[in-house]
């Protein structure tokens, strides 16, 4: 878990903001590795939903490994933004443009980001991170 304090002086309202990243390695092998012991089914792990197949095939970003369960093709990154004002199922980004703008909003959202294989439907949460909630600074006036 990585935490990133606030960068607003003692006092500022701003100055209580932290970043918390949960990264879900750890669960991540735990899981690859009982399927690989025969304590758990890959029928069990490999059940994504179909619209999270049809973003990983149509709009997934390419990681560098195999997947774990089949080893037959590359796994993906997938990323999902919630917050007010999206959607109640959440908003995919297409491009790293689009996620850049959702992570920049001044409401606060909330991200996931998911790895999928395509073939067999392997899946698994990354990581969660919050983001936006930045309110624009400008000239501060005193009432």
């Amino acid at each position: 878990m990585t935490f990133r304090s606030g960068t607003g002086a003692p006092g500022r309202a701003d100055a209580h903001v932290s970043e918390a990243r949960v990264e879900y390695r750890l669960v991540r092998n735990a899981v690859v590795d009982a399927v690989h012991r025969g304590r758990v089914s890959p029928v069990d792990v490999c059940d994504a939903h179909p619209e999270l197949l049809r973003a990983a095939r149509n709009i997934g970003h390419p990681l560098p490994d195999d997947c774990p369960i089949c080893g037959e093709q590359h796994t993906v990154q997938v990323t999902y933004v919630f917050g007010a004002g999206l959607p109640p199922g959440g908003r995919c980004p297409g491009t790293a443009t689009e996620l850049n703008r959702l992570r920049q909003r001044a409401e606060p959202v909330l991200c996931y980001d998911v790895e999928v294989c395509p073939g067999c439907a392997w899946h698994h949460l990354l990581r969660k991170y919050p983001a936006g909630g930045h309110s624009p600074r400008g000239p501060r006036t005193k009432p």
